[in-house]
């Protein structure tokens, strides 16, 4: 099995402080995060090569150049990355302080760009992911310009996004697509998060030439278009510790399994596992290799016939 090298793009990682408690004290911890940082761990985990394409700017771009912690393409920017402050001592995520990423200029996004399309093509997969919630650092268009350029030159796309983000990176016809439910019926992909009105959305996105595309249900099994065929993904059932982060681990796990020239089939079995053991950990986008190899041999795809 060849180790496999995933490009992620990830416009404007995100400083992330988080405040819990150890012993009745506040214990601080500081991460590099967003989408693309946290998918490119579990990438990394899994054993690929992940290489996290990204613009860093202001005193928040300083101190993530030092927490990224995998490889990592940067154009250097004026513009500020985002951070926020979460406060979990009471078990909840309640967000005290956010602080949004800065739009790049745009001599600063043709770089971006220009970085990420050299790194991609360099790559057996591309992950295209998003800004944390409403921060625009780079245009929508963005992502169906990487779409449909790395698609023409050979590098399947795997997207994880939605809003127009997706609209657009739909545009450009990726190779996969990996999407929650919730997402699904807020951005009118569907009528209903029933099975029926989900898969009739799978139907409707895979019309763009997509191979495969996966509906995560938070937890009810996973939804898997395949080509035509749909399959019901069951995950092992673990007891979470944090479910966030567990769609990207997910993203993460498919991208590694293309990348290796895994099957559809076995890709989304190490995905539906990397998700899996992801929310059983405080951290986002982590887990190990062997654990997740472990949980994979229990994964179970079931056919389903959509009526």
């Amino acid at each position: 099995m060849t180790e496999g090298r995933v490009a992620v793009f990830a416009p404007s990682p995100q400083l992330t402080v988080t405040v819990e408690e150890l012993d009745g004290a506040p214990d601080v911890h500081v991460h590099a995060g967003g989408q693309g940082v946290w998918q490119s761990r579990m990438i990394d985990a899994l054993g690929a090569r992940a290489v996290v394409c990204c613009a860093l700017g202001g005193e928040t771009g300083r101190v993530l150049r030092h927490l990224i912690g995998v490889d990592a393409e940067v154009r250097e920017v004026a513009a500020r990355n985002g951070a926020y402050v979460h406060d979990r001592r009471d078990g909840r995520r309640d967000e005290m302080v956010r602080m949004p990423a800065d739009a790049l200029t745009r001599h600063e996004l043709d770089d971006l760009y220009e970085l990420t399309l050299v790194q991609a093509l360099r790559a057996d997969v591309a992950v295209l992911s998003g800004p944390d919630g409403d921060d625009v650092p780079v245009p929508h268009s963005t992502y169906e310009r990487l779409a449909r350029d790395l698609g023409t030159h050979g590098t399947p796309v795997v997207v994880d996004l939605s809003g127009e983000r997706l609209a657009r990176a739909l545009a450009g016809e990726p190779a996969v697509i990996k999407v929650s439910h919730e997402e699904m019926v807020e951005d009118g992909l569907a009528e209903s998060d029933s099975l029926a009105d989900l898969a009739d959305g799978c139907r409707e996105l895979a019309s763009g030439g997509a191979r495969a595309v996966v509906v995560s249900r938070a937890a009810e099994e996973t939804l898997a278009c395949l080509e035509g065929r749909f399959v019901l993904v069951e995950s092992p059932d673990l007891t979470p510790v944090d479910t966030r982060g567990g769609g990207d681990s997910m993203t993460a796990g498919l991208a590694v399994g293309l990348a290796q020239g895994r099957s559809l089939e076995d890709a989304v079995k190490l995905g539906a596992a990397a998700g899996a053991i992801n929310v059983t950990r405080h951290g986002l986008g982590s887990g190990s290799d062997g654990a997740v190899r472990e949980l994979t041999g229990r994964v179970r795809l079931k056919p389903w016939e959509a009526s």
